[in-house]
């Protein structure tokens, strides 16, 4: 049981700093120029401008918060550790700022206290951390220690006066008001959750891909604009967002064989790859349209009146092909005026809305109708395919 804790916080602190450095990132957006952030490199989370570090982060969550930021916490020396022998080896910039970001709180008096933004004393703090490292018999701080008194006091000075500590900190729950408040400007308030949860998506997936890449791949604030760009363009109220986990994700097309649509397109005749297509836009079609639904953001009765439209257009169609079919009931001239539907259906794109142009939710819901036998393709279609809809006799 103990390592199943600790394994969740160990996930939980990395999740932490995932979503502080984007909020970090959101006020740096607000309030500067152009920068560049990266995760796991100099420190938990780096800021940099024109290739020199502007902000280090250092980020410590704990699932309950108390006073417990003492003068030997290792949550303050283990990040003194690694800025310590920063300066050591001259890793950092002059200028560069180090933040302790911890959902602890500073007890009174206590070192942390003094490196607070508000009250700072450098002096004091220097004096207690010294002191610390002198007479602590701490051994997991052992090194810590050492690398701190390795300084001399000009150089321990010289760091603490640009080390803050940011107390009491946002959990990683809280972190969502901490988002919803830098981004409230971006959506309506009813859909800024479902713009959050796509915004974090893209940014969790870039974060991922800086982390495996080899050598410098830093993030830069213009990605993260273009994303909230774009999003916005897609909460706009004659769009829908259309998400890219639905188009990458990979569809077993296996589990529709038995399906109304798959035999509607058998009645035609479809090729297989075609078939496949179909089954694909089925399914893409289907859950986008769900997910819109579960983030209600379509209008009362809109799905219906979308496939109200699409039900008349193609009854339009049908009925035309059908009447220049006649009196004519060779299978084969059927099939030939089935294919002549079913190329318009794979031709055609009526937005749900004016910028929803995605070709799969026009092609996707047609076959979610024909599913349902509101539409389809075989002039016989339905006296063919009516049994599908029957339920099974029971014994």
């Amino acid at each position: 049981m103990p390592e199943k804790f600790s394994a969740s916080d160990s996930a939980l602190g990395y999740l932490y700093q995932c979503r502080v450095a984007l909020v970090s990132a959101l006020q740096r957006i607000r309030a500067s120029d152009d920068f560049t952030v990266a995760l796991e490199t100099l420190d938990d989370v780096v800021f940099e401008r024109d290739g020199q570090a502007l902000d280090l982060l250092q980020t410590k969550h704990h699932r309950t918060r108390s006073a417990n930021l003492t003068d030997a916490s290792p949550d303050i020396w283990k990040s003194l550790r690694i800025w310590c022998e920063g300066v050591a080896s001259n890793t950092f910039p002059a200028g560069t700022s180090f933040y302790l970001i911890t959902t602890t709180e500073a007890g009174d008096g206590s070192t942390a206290q003094r490196l607070r933004v508000v009250g700072h004393d450098v002096v004091i703090a220097r004096e207690r951390l010294h002191a610390t490292a002198v007479t602590s018999t701490n051994q997991d701080n052992k090194r810590a220690y050492g690398a701190f008194l390795a300084l001399n006091e000009d150089q321990q000075r010289g760091l603490l006066e640009a080390v803050f500590v940011i107390d009491s900190s946002p959990t990683i729950a809280e972190l969502d008001d901490c988002l919803r408040a830098e981004l409230r400007w971006a959506a309506e308030k009813q859909h800024l959750g479902a713009f959050l949860s796509r915004l974090e998506g893209w940014w969790f997936r870039r974060a991922i891909q800086q982390l495996q890449a080899v050598g410098s791949s830093a993030i830069l604030s213009r990605e993260i604009e273009a994303q909230i760009d774009d999003l916005r363009e897609q909460f706009k109220r004659d769009a829908l967002p259309i998400d890219e986990d639905i188009l990458a994700a990979t569809v077993d097309a296996s589990g529709y064989h038995d399906r109304a649509f798959v035999q509607q397109l058998r009645l035609c005749d479809i090729g297989a790859q075609r078939v496949l297509a179909a089954v694909r836009e089925y399914f893409r079609a289907f859950e986008q349209r769900s997910r819109w639904l579960r983030e209600d953001l379509l209008l009362v009765g809109e799905l219906d009146r979308y496939e109200q439209r699409l039900t008349e257009e193609w009854g339009i169609v049908f009925e035309r092909i059908k009447d220049d079919l006649g009196d004519e009931t060779a299978e084969e001239a059927m099939v030939r005026a089935a294919k002549e539907v079913y190329r318009w259906v794979e031709e055609s794109v009526f937005p749900i809305r004016a910028s929803v142009t995605e070709p799969f939710i026009t092609r996707g819901s047609f076959q979610m109708l024909s599913d349902r036998l509101r539409v389809g393709w075989h002039p016989e279609f339905l006296d063919r395919l009516r049994h599908l809809l029957e339920p099974e006799a029971t014994p």
